[in-house]
């Protein structure tokens, strides 16, 4: 399989080719351990708005990673969705890094 930007939207199979099924299960499971570690920040928020906003930047990362890993596992058509913290991209990374930054 030819992959014409391996590092932009198909990264998550460049790390399965090379680090194999233990590094795909371990990328999993560092975006699961994200997603309930967001779900508390959310759940402990003082304030209604700090909540919501905890819960949409958690959700938003969250499907982010699962609609990238289901396209590059062919589970769905090619959406052009980088994965979030490993794709080539600074204003991306930028953008995520702010916005996890928030919710610390």
């Amino acid at each position: 399989m030819y992959l014409p930007e391996p590092q932009n939207d198909f990264i998550f199979a460049v790390i399965a080719e090379e680090l194999g099924f233990v590094g795909c299960i371990v990328i999993i499971i560092l975006f699961a351990i994200f997603v309930w570690r967001g779900s508390l920040i959310a759940m402990k928020a003082p304030d209604m708005f700090g909540s919501l906003l905890a819960c949409g930047i958690t959700s938003i990362i969250g499907l982010q990673a699962l609609i990238n890993i289901a396209v590059v596992t062919s589970s769905m058509p090619n959406t052009g969705m980088q994965l979030p913290f490993f794709s080539y991209g600074g204003t991306s990374l930028l953008i995520l890094l702010c916005s996890v930054r928030r919710l610390a």
